[in-house]
């Protein structure tokens, strides 16, 4: 617990965030948190950091007592809805900044969480925007295009396409494979589909000149399999290259994960039973395979449609 002095103003705001977030930070050095979970909230408590001190006159009181604290997490929240930002997405960003006030200034808010819509088949692009998301990444680049074949034809999520090394990608003239880092440390072999082995090939001819002519990438890199300006490319550079991607495909907010549900819809569309596609997709639960078997809105419209079409 760190006790914060009460204070008004831009400079005491920057001054308790620090404070709190020095405090957010040692709890989760020292808690049983999933790594990956806690690499989130530390990106969303800095994220609200810098929302915050945008906007440090409005929100004065944000460390000072329960009213103000929780004004101004209201406020982020309203932010990242309007800015398109998904209700597990919100949820997440609220449970790390609940966390921080917990264990900064002793605050414990009651911020509302995000309304998460009824259970459901999970929202999937239709193919005429998947054909629209592959084309604007051919457009980008071998890299960009390589790394959407990746989310899109093998159901990876962000921080296992981040984790791919060149060693895990097994491409022949016939065939091809990624072996996949999941949750957990469970690692599962996917195949790949023709379209993703192309881009894929062409990607590692351009990524071995680049690193070739380029010899400080090239150590910074290692075996990584993709490549940013200054070194391997993160997991935050995996879901900016999505969202620039779905912004010029006219999908604004596109995120990894909608690509990897995608993925599962187009396997559920083939026939795939819900074992295949578990095992596809790496669930330690059948239930959350199950999603996939849900009929979405659009196909219970249609459904409509076909069967009162008079």
């Amino acid at each position: 617990m760190v006790e914060l002095r009460p204070g008004r103003g831009p400079g005491s705001v920057a001054a308790a965030a620090e404070v709190a977030l020095a405090a957010f930070g040692t709890h989760l050095d020292r808690c049983a948190l999933a790594q990956n979970t806690v690499t989130a909230y530390r990106r969303q408590a800095l994220a609200y950091q810098e929302w915050l001190l945008g906007r440090a006159a409005e929100h004065a009181d944000a460390f000072v007592d329960l009213v103000g604290a929780e004004a101004a997490v209201t406020a982020w929240r309203r932010n990242l809805l309007a800015a398109g930002a998904s209700p597990a997405t919100v949820n997440q960003a609220l449970a790390a900044v609940t966390l921080l006030y917990e264990h900064g200034p002793s605050l414990r808010l009651a911020v509302k969480r995000a309304r998460v819509p009824k259970p459901g088949a999970p929202e999937a692009l239709s193919r005429a925007q998947e054909n629209a998301v592959r084309r604007a990444a051919d457009r980008r680049s071998s890299r960009d295009a390589a790394l959407i074949a990746v989310l899109l034809s093998a159901g990876a999520r962000a921080e296992e396409c981040q984790r791919l090394h060149v060693g895990d990608v097994a491409i022949t003239t016939r065939s091809g494979t990624a072996r996949l880092h999941g949750k957990g440390d469970e690692v599962r072999t996917v195949p790949l589909p023709v379209p993703a082995r192309e881009r894929l090939i062409a990607w590692l001819k351009v990524r071995a000149e680049l690193l070739t002519s380029r010899p400080a990438l090239a150590d910074a890199v290692s075996e990584g399999l993709w490549a940013g300006q200054r070194g391997r490319l993160t997991v935050d550079g995996v879901t900016d290259v999505v969202r620039a991607v779905g912004k010029d495909a006219g999908l604004p907010g596109l995120r990894p994960h909608r690509l990897r549900h995608t993925y599962a819809t187009r396997l559920r569309e083939a026939d795939a039973d819900h074992a295949q596609i578990q095992a596809l997709l790496g669930h330690t639960s059948i239930e959350t395979t199950a999603r996939y078997f849900r009929a979405s809105a659009t196909e219970v419209a249609d459904l409509v449609d076909r069967a009162l079409d008079y």
